[in-house]
């Protein structure tokens, strides 16, 4: 082989490298995906659509490891509203914002480790978790109950609790959204956010968690595509060097935050990034900036898409847009984390014992356990003792457009754990659209004409968000005033209702602690 066809090759091996596609299929993996493992591609991402149940997972993995034992297999699993593994009946675990409610760090450490040993059981090496995002602006669309809570010392302490969870079972962690997707009214699935804060307040605030996280040992740390002016006024965060290699990968004494391990790319074709850039474009310029690994595929990639972008890179190498360094130093990163987590999984089966837990007490029912110590119950003003429901309710579920990251498949709600405690439950579920025909006063008419003489229960999912659903509980409370209502999002707005259950998160887990308070199975008072 001659020096110019080796340089050729390591160069094409090197972009396949730093691609982090998804795929469509659940049985079998498409047969481009095992020839481009072996051609070089170190990664693969997994989303809900790969998923049937936890053997059939464990299989799939296994056939992308015959074609390279140290492939990265990721997943964006953080338990609550977002989950992959459990994306047809809801997750097992609480998500952050329900921990951070209950603000005990020893809780969240045990909840991330028992859900890192099930990753780890279904060959998962890598999880998209968990958001370091400090939710300062109560109208976040994306983020909301995917953050711990609004404190930057709060959040600190339960992504290090996280993190060091999570890579006990042998799962390297990747905290997200670097420099920090909280403090945004806009969704970066639909559009470029912009983040107008001054450097000291990033620095007091935004960055404490990641560089908690970084001091903890995170393996890998995903950008996010926020345009932050006191930074890079013309870039979003993932195709800026100013914030990947002048803020996050710069060196402590230089004001930087020193982080030495791998750094994804949020999903690149995001509209944030790809109305403007495009997909190709963005790949080499989010590369160039600092990125490591880009993630591609919310929808399904295809080896076309994977070979054109792996040529833009190696075009852009010989064009000298992209440093042909900067992009061996990338495949590297992405190849020493394949080679650690190879290594953690084989050390976390010898620590974790014959049943192959990662640890934590009762680490079986550590997500229900964790969903009812983060419920907040409170009696409506002047309410009596609680009386349980002698009949079975209605369920009038408010319903939201969907959090982007979250999707739309994943079932939410306390109606179908009610109707296993409460048989005959009957669940209605009405979106803004309802209130937009004929308004809100007539939506409630006719819910309050559904329910009838039976208990009612509003769901609803971040009402201090959605005027029309405000409007609707009003209404219903007005004429209902004893009613349940169960706030499954973030508890912004004061409580109302005979009984008011604030859930900090939709998690199946949650919605059956919420039951079990309706149906007095817990107590109202703690």
């Amino acid at each position: 082989m001659t020096i110019a066809a080796h340089t050729s090759d390591t160069l094409t091996r090197d972009a396949l490298a730093v691609l982090q596609p998804t795929f469509a299929g659940t049985t079998t993996a498409p047969a481009w995906l095992p020839r481009q493992l072996r051609n070089g591609m170190t990664g693969v991402g997994l989303f809900g659509r790969n998923v049937v149940s936890l053997e059939q997972l464990a299989g799939l993995t296994a056939q992308l490891r015959q074609a390279r034992p140290d492939v990265l297999v990721a997943i964006d699993e953080e338990g609550g509203d977002v989950t992959r593994l459990e994306v047809h009946g809801g997750s097992s675990f609480p998500g952050n914002h329900a921990l951070g409610s209950v603000d005990d760090p020893e809780l969240t450490r045990a909840v991330a480790a028992e859900l890192g040993r099930r990753l780890a059981a279904v060959g998962v090496t890598l999880n998209w978790a968990p958001s370091a995002d400090i939710n300062t602006d109560p109208r976040n669309p994306v983020i909301g109950v995917r953050s711990f809570g609004d404190d930057p010392a709060l959040v600190a302490r339960h992504t290090v609790a996280y993190v060091t969870g999570l890579q006990s079972a042998g799962v390297a962690a990747c905290v997200k959204h670097f420099p920090g997707h909280g403090n945004t009214s806009v969704d970066s699935h639909l559009a470029l956010p912009r983040v107008d804060i001054d450097l000291d307040t990033l620095h007091s605030r935004e960055l404490v968690p990641f560089k908690a996280a970084i001091a903890a040992g995170a393996r890998s740390v995903m950008s996010a595509h926020i345009l932050l002016p006191a930074l890079d006024a013309d870039r979003p965060g993932t195709l800026s060097p100013a914030v990947l290699t002048g803020l996050l990968r710069a060196p402590v004494s230089a004001g930087g935050l020193g982080f030495e391990g791998l750094i994804f790319s949020d999903a690149i074709e995001m509209r944030a990034v790809a109305d403007t850039y495009g997909l190709d474009h963005g790949c080499v310029l989010a590369v160039a900036a600092g990125v490591d690994a880009v993630c591609v595929g919310g929808t399904p990639s295809d080896e076309a898409e994977v070979l054109r972008l792996r040529d833009a890179l190696v075009r852009a190498v010989r064009a000298g847009e992209l440093a042909e360094d900067r992009l061996h130093d990338a495949a590297e990163r992405v190849r020493a984390l394949a080679r650690w987590t190879a290594e953690a999984r084989r050390k976390a089966r010898n620590d974790s014992g014959a049943d192959g837990r990662a640890g934590g007490p009762a680490a079986g029912d550590i997500g229900l356990t964790a969903a009812r110590r983060a419920l907040r119950v409170t009696p409506g003003p002047g309410a009596g003792p609680y009386e349980p429901p002698a009949v079975a309710p209605y369920v009038a579920v408010l319903t939201p457009v969907a959090n982007s990251a979250a999707g739309e498949d994943t079932p939410w709600g306390v109606g179908a754990e009610l109707a296993r405690l409460l048989p005959g439950t009957r669940t209605g579920t009405f979106a803004r659209g309802d209130a937009d025909r004929g308004g809100t006063d007539a939506l409630a008419a006719h819910l309050l004409d559904a329910a009838g003489d039976r208990p009612l229960v509003v769901v609803v999912r971040d009402v201090h968000r959605h005027p029309w659903m405000a409007a609707a509980l009003d209404a219903l409370i007005a004429a209902r005033p004893g009613a349940t209502v169960v706030e499954m999002g973030v508890p912004h707005a004061p409580p109302v209702g005979g009984l008011h259950i604030a859930t900090h998160g939709a998690a199946r887990v949650c919605g059956r602690a919420a039951a079990e308070v309706i149906t007095g199975q817990l107590p109202t008072q703690p």
